[in-house]
Parts: C-alpha cells; structure tokens; sequence
C-alpha cells in the first residue's frame, strides 16, 4: 500500500486541458494509509475508497462527490510506470471519462 500513500499530481487528462485541471487548484489525487483519499480537478472534487489488488502494480478507486456542485460519483484506476508515475482512466458515471497520467509529490 505504501507505493500509493501520499499526493499524486495530475500532469494531464485526455478529457481537459490543464488550465481546467488547475482551474481552483493544482488537480491531484490524495491515497491516505486507511484506504480512502481524495481528489480535486477543475470543477470536480470527490472522496475516493481504493485497493491495491495482490500484485500491487495498481490501484482501483471508486469516488463520490460532485461537479460543480452537482452530486456525482464514479471509479477508476491507475497503472505504476514507476515509483513516481502512474497512467490510468477516469470515469464519472454516466458521464465523462478520461485517460489521466499522474506524478508523485515529494
């Protein structure tokens, strides 16, 4: 679990330019030690409950919260390239989806 603990920057999503990602704050994703996390893009902010499954090459997350204070919710996952890089997909149920590529902050 410790290769997922801590905040995540995003550097892109297919779906948004970063001006948008970064639109009321620098968009990340945060994994805490419990399990849960949180995460803020644009517009969009929600609470994340995840897992690493037995390989632990990746983590899965399912969110609620909302977009522009509408209530949503969704899932998703990412892929380790390494210690400090992820890729992965974004999805909002019944809606958007996006291919997302994060980075470990120090």
């Amino acid at each position: 679990m410790s290769k997922v603990v801590g905040r995540w920057r995003i550097k892109w999503m297919e779906m948004w330019d970063q001006d948008f990602v970064d639109l009321v704050e620098p968009g990340y994703f945060q994994f805490d030690e419990d399990g849960l996390g949180f995460f803020v893009f644009g517009a969009v902010e929600g609470q994340i409950d995840y897992r690493i499954p037995d390989d632990g090459g990746r983590v899965e997350f399912s969110w609620s919260g909302n977009d522009d204070s509408r209530e949503k919710s969704g899932r998703g996952w990412f892929q380790f390239l390494s210690s400090r890089s992820a890729k992965g997909e974004f999805f909002i149920h019944c809606g958007d989806e996006s291919a997302v590529e994060i980075e470990h902050q120090t």
